[in-house]
């Protein structure tokens, strides 16, 4: 999946001061390599050097079985959620190969956040809802005020993930499949190279964009290399989920955005440091 880095918003004029914040700082990306684009983009934008080290590689389903049966039975279905800009990739892709041109104009869509909207828009798809926060919790706060009783929801989604909306929706008596479109696996190897990495070079924030990034780049370390290794280094956490998990590794975060996208994370970094 490219990304269009011309279409990157430019900075405001009271965005110069925290330009100036980033400079000489040296920022770590862990999302998957062929997502770090814009992100990646962004910060060398507000000046700041970037580092790459993926802790999550995107791959397909081991097995298609089960979405093929959704695929199959699309009619059936009143509303379909993405819940990442993955899952309509490889949905998409599914799609392809078994022939199918589009969605039925019947099947209401629901996006969780812009990236995923945006994909959709790519492939013609009108989205009926996205949430006003970009988390499993806002879909169901929207979907609350909808009938959901009887509805039939299909839910394309990574292959671990977490349970709440498949359960929220079904204590509204709807009636959900959850099919895996896609996995998050982590890199063989790299441990050693991460521990030297963070050792090494004077790395000043370390990123996650998702809670598999944040897991995977534990996994990594042990608890004590994980303690030392991260001491006076800021974490930076796109949404409140992905800082829960980061919490959970006894990692401090520092930075969250309000609203949960690259570019308000970006800037949030941008912010952090302009105010030091």
């Amino acid at each position: 999946m490219k990304t269009n880095h011309n279409n990157l918003p430019p900075p405001s004029s009271s965005s110069l001061e925290e330009e100036e914040g980033l400079k000489g700082k040296k920022i770590l990306i862990t999302r998957a390599r062929e997502q770090s684009g814009e992100f990646k983009a962004l910060l060398k934008k507000y000046g700041a050097e970037v580092v790459e080290f993926p802790t999550i590689e995107i791959a397909p389903p081991l097995r298609w079985k089960e979405l093929d049966k959704a695929i199959d039975r699309f009619e059936s279905y009143d509303w379909i959620i993405f819940t990442s800009a993955n899952g309509v990739h490889f949905f998409w892709q599914r799609l392809k190969e078994k022939g199918k041109p589009n969605l039925p104009s019947s099947l209401k869509v629901c996006a969780i956040g812009p990236a995923t909207s945006r994909q959709l828009k790519k492939k013609k798809v009108s989205v009926a809802y996205m949430p006003k926060e970009y988390i499993a919790e806002s879909i169901l706060k929207g979907f609350e005020k909808r009938p959901m009783k009887g509805k039939r929801v299909l839910l394309a989604r990574a292959k671990t993930a977490r349970d709440i909306l498949p359960k929220g929706l079904k204590k509204m008596g709807a009636k959900v499949k959850v099919v895996e479109a896609y996995r998050t696996i982590r890199p063989k190897g790299g441990a050693k190279r991460l521990r030297e990495l963070l050792a090494k070079e004077n790395i000043d924030v370390i990123t996650f964009t998702s809670s598999s990034t944040v897991d995977h780049f534990a996994q990594f370390l042990n608890k004590k290399n994980l303690k030392k290794l991260l001491k006076e280094r800021v974490i930076a956490c796109i949404g409140p989920v992905t800082s829960a998990t980061a919490k959970k590794w006894g990692m401090k975060v520092q930075i969250q955005p309000k609203v949960y996208t690259i570019p308000a994370l970006t800037r949030s970094i941008a912010l952090y440091f302009s105010k030091k």
